[in-house]
């Protein structure tokens, strides 16, 4: 079947809806006024049972079907991020320095049309669980929520999560099986070494040096340590040290990024990154702290459910509009906690041309709303069906 013909007639509603939250952003855990908007809205669709607070401002809230069933967890992320806005729109955001560049407003939306026909004609056995959950962009709100003990108290079986995908086109459905967003981690190498004038470096230990060889030397950990059929990505993104030209510092500071899809992966990186810090400090002669902070785990798709996400997709938007076969993505996603602990897939609805997600001209395409909310949907009515 096509997208759903109730939902399509949400469209207008949903596009209403989502220019709300998009002038309105919040960050972080700190989504209250979104989450109260979520409330107001479920309430109108006549669902009962709401609980807050969950990760500090998420909600959740349960739509009982007809019979005995399964228990679906569909989740949205509700946070924008730090940064302006330079659309123009005329619901651009209010805030400044807040910006939904990312299309959270719009998953959010998403899942409110979706919950308001699921409320309408709970034709589907079982619970659907609407998962609305703040702090994605880096302060892992999934993994609190998790935490917390939400799956364990509505007894989530398996779990669905959409997001808008800019440079894919408008309403094609993206998914694949295992990893699909990669997992993040931090690390942060702090040098000391002894300073001094610049024209007379023999009366120093220079950590300037020191750092410069040290980022060369982590290139070698892709290069040389890593089989060249495992994704890996080692990115030093800051460099900071000394205050003038004429004068050597006594610290210096690196930071940066690693991308992987495999544990085994992560774990060498971690090992082979403490070797070359410890290592090259030596030859250097000065002493260097490696911090190597994880992050989100990788976002891995289970495949019986992934298959079974393809199929619903083929049935809304057509077998052309539908891959399976969709590349990984090195950018990560706190929803990788949810699927740690259930079965469930991830899958993009695509955004049609434009900017990237994190830019400031960034925007949510609302015509994608009723493909991605009619998707959310069957999910559940084929997951659980009646008769």
């Amino acid at each position: 079947m096509p997208v759903i013909n109730r939902i399509a007639g949400l469209a207008d509603e949903m596009k209403t809806w989502r220019r709300h939250i998009h002038m309105n952003p919040e960050l972080g855990r700190e989504c209250h006024e979104t989450a109260g908007f979520v409330v107001e809205r479920l309430k109108e669709f006549g669902i009962t049972e709401i609980s807050t607070g969950w990760a500090t401002s998420g909600v959740v809230a349960v739509i009982e079907g007809q019979g005995e069933g399964p228990t679906i967890g569909l989740r949205a992320d509700m946070d924008a991020l730090p940064m302006d806005e330079i659309t123009g729109l005329d619901y651009a955001s209010k805030t400044p320095g807040k910006m939904h560049a990312c299309g959270h407003d719009g998953h959010t939306a998403m899942l409110l049309g979706a919950a308001k026909y699921l409320s309408e004609t709970r034709n589907f056995k079982g619970k659907v669980v609407l998962i609305f959950q703040p702090d994605e962009e880096g302060g892992g709100g999934g993994e609190a929520m998790v935490q917390e003990g939400f799956m364990d108290k509505y007894g989530v079986d398996e779990v669905y999560a959409i997001h808008n995908g800019p440079g894919l086109e408008a309403g094609l459905i993206g998914m694949v099986a295992g990893p699909i967003m990669a997992a993040v981690d931090s690390f942060y190498i702090d040098i000391n070494g002894v300073g001094g004038h610049g024209a007379m470096p023999h009366t120093t230990v220079d950590p300037v040096v020191a750092a410069a060889s040290i980022v060369q030397a982590l290139q070698t950990i892709v290069s040389r340590n890593n089989d060249a059929q495992e994704r890996l990505v080692v990115s030093v993104t800051q460099i900071n040290t000394g205050t003038a030209t004429n004068i050597i510092p006594d610290t210096a500071r690196i930071c940066g990024t690693v991308r992987t899809f495999d544990p085994h992966v992560r774990d060498m990186v971690e090992q082979r990154m403490g070797e070359i810090v410890a290592g090259q400090a030596a030859s250097f002669g000065v002493t260097a702290v490696l911090d190597y902070d994880r992050g989100y785990p990788a976002t891995v798709n289970d495949p019986a459910k992934t298959a079974f996400a393809a199929e619903v997709a083929r049935e809304v938007v057509g077998d052309a509009m539908v891959t399976d076969e969709t590349k990984p993505m090195m950018a990560a996603e706190d929803f990788s906690y949810m699927l740690e602990q259930r079965p469930g897939t991830y899958a993009f609805v695509g955004n049609g041309d434009g900017p990237m997600v994190h830019h400031p001209a960034y925007n949510f395409n609302d015509e994608i709303a009723p493909i991605g909310a009619s998707f959310l949907a069957r999910l559940v009515e084929k997951a659980a069906p009646l008769g």
